[in-house]
């Protein structure tokens, strides 16, 4: 009886363990993330390549800034290709007026362009489930989120950004 106890008490304490390494292993990914999006801006900042703020470049583009959350400042943008990557801190959660909610993860990348940004990885939306968001499209005053399938949403609750509110898993 004692060597049963005793080997499903290590099995037991193996798994605790290997969870706790996995998630060291995640936070040092998540920091490592944020410390390559800043040194980066730092790299283009000294070689005199200043990039405009996200929501200016978002405004640019026709999209509204509350589409990421506000302490997604670190990105990088390819002009020629529209390959946007955004940085943010952690994964996080932002709420919006109209109810709905967006889960970013700590790199959102995909292609922009004018009104619409496509190729989404790093979000995901609320309905009934988390589903991927693929597209989100802007129209006057209708912004169209794809995941999965097309939902149209009020532009005027996305104007405003918003800070995101931490998770523990994307």
């Amino acid at each position: 009886m004692d060597q049963i106890l005793n080997k499903v008490g290590s099995y037991w304490l193996g798994q605790k363990a290997n969870k706790e390494i996995d998630s060291v292993g995640d936070d040092i990914n998540s920091l490592s993330t944020s410390i390559e999006g800043g040194a980066k801006w730092l790299v283009n900042k000294i070689k005199g390549k200043m990039q405009k703020p996200l929501p200016e470049l978002l405004k640019e583009y026709d999209l509204p800034i509350g589409i990421l959350p506000r302490d997604a400042t670190n990105y990088e943008f390819n002009e020629e290709t529209g390959k946007l990557s955004v940085f943010i801190p952690t994964i996080c959660e932002v709420g919006y007026k109209d109810s709905s909610v967006l889960r970013f993860f700590t790199t959102v990348t995909g292609y922009l362009e004018k009104g619409k940004l496509a190729d989404i990885e790093g979000m995901k939306t609320k309905v009934m489930i988390w589903v991927k968001v693929t597209c989100i499209t802007s129209d006057g005053s209708k912004l169209y989120v794809t995941a999965g399938m097309k939902k149209t949403r009020n532009r005027e609750a996305y104007e405003v950004s918003r800070d995101g509110v931490s998770v523990n898993k994307f």
